[in-house]
């Protein structure tokens, strides 16, 4: 769930690799076995909660001074004797800095950075990262170099480690949990864009012609399209072929039920509760101004948003971006398969989240 871009591909997307059929049966055992020895060795403890603001590091990718969420949030869990146990960090940026390493680098990227560095400040802490709603927003470019790019990462956790030493307690250890389906409208392709892309898709795998590769099928294939072909070596040639690939499979599967698919997607929400702290989660890259919309309908100010949880829906762009045609808009749903979303699936996720969280009233 911290969304690391220098992993192996773990779900389905098209165009990110093949799935590696050993390599997730390892990283489902050691979920499981993470899940099965916290159990087994649950303790008496007692919460706390802080909060801190990262400010100046983070940036809106879609659009001039757009927003971010400067908000850093901290559960902190001590054992009953008052000795560190855990701590989670709630924090909201695309994990995209070390990129840059190598393609063969595997890295946790920032997550991994702060949470190695909040462990090394606390002896004895297990510290936890949950991914925020960053599908629009990054770390500064300036941290995307080999030399630097662990600076987000020690940063967050110099932040975190003083949200988590001025952590109030949290006296009310009332529980409340609640899950919810929520169903999000979508918008149907039409035949016409379908096939425009498909008969662009082959024409090129047929010819092998470059020219004017951006304006339809590489418009917003990527965030950085201008960038695309440095993945194949720098081969204009390779890159489009691999766009056209691309093309005539999503076509492939699309044009199977165009017409009969269900122009909605139903996924879920979860929420928990412990006494006036809360934390709130949903399946998307969820936009900014999304989110920003839950925490202004929540009235208490310690929530955690946590994307990427349970499922796995692509990006949920805004209105701004939905307009624009984006690659978070018209090029993400290609990925996973779906059709896009519209102006009204961000509100309907966000009522969504709201009403999860008033439902997980803590009473146990």
């Amino acid at each position: 769930c911290t969304h690391s871009h220098t992993a192996p591909t773990a779900a389905f997307i098209r165009g990110a690799g093949e799935l590696d059929a050993d390599y997730l049966a390892w990283a489902q055992r050691q979920a499981a076995t993470a899940a099965v020895l916290a159990w087994r060795q649950r303790q008496p403890a007692a919460l706390h909660a802080g909060r801190a603001e990262v400010v100046g590091w983070t940036y809106n990718r879609t659009r001039p001074d757009g927003p971010v969420d400067p908000r850093l949030s901290v559960w902190r869990v001590d054992t009953a004797a008052g000795a560190p146990l855990a701590a989670v960090v709630n924090f909201q940026a695309h994990p995209t800095v070390m990129m840059g390493l190598g393609a063969a680098d595997v890295s946790r990227d920032a997550p991994g950075v702060m949470t190695d560095a909040l462990e090394a400040a606390v002896p004895g802490l297990t510290a936890l990262y949950l991914q925020g709603s960053c599908g629009d927003v990054n770390f500064v470019e300036r941290w995307n170099d080999p030399v630097v790019c662990h600076e987000p990462g020690r940063h967050v956790a110099a932040k975190a480690l003083e949200a988590y030493t001025a952590a109030r307690p949290v006296v009310d250890p009332r529980i409340g949990v609640c899950v919810l389906p929520v169903t999000l409208p979508t918008r149907r392709w039409t035949r016409e864009e379908v096939l425009r892309d498909r008969e662009e898709g082959l024409y090129r795998l047929r010819t092998g012609d470059t020219a004017g590769w951006r304006d339809n099928l590489g418009r917003v294939l990527v965030n950085r399209p201008e960038r695309f072909p440095e993945r194949y070596g720098g081969s204009l040639e390779r890159a489009v072929r691999a766009i056209a690939r691309f093309a005539v499979e999503w076509t492939d599967d699309v044009l199977r039920d165009l017409d009969t698919r269900p122009e909605t997607l139903t996924t879920e929400v979860q929420a928990v509760r412990v006494g006036d702290v809360s934390f709130v989660t949903n399946p998307s890259e969820l936009f900014t101004t999304l989110a920003l919309e839950v925490r202004r309908g929540w009235p208490q100010d310690d929530l955690m948003i946590v994307g990427y949880a349970n499922d796995s829906i692509g990006y949920l762009p805004d209105r701004y971006d939905l307009d624009r045609r984006s690659y978070a808009a018209d090029q993400s749903p290609k990925f996973k398969n779906q059709f896009p979303f519209t102006p009204d699936s961000g509100p309907a996720l966000v009522a969504g989240m709201l009403d999860a969280l008033a439902r997980a009233e803590p009473h146990y």
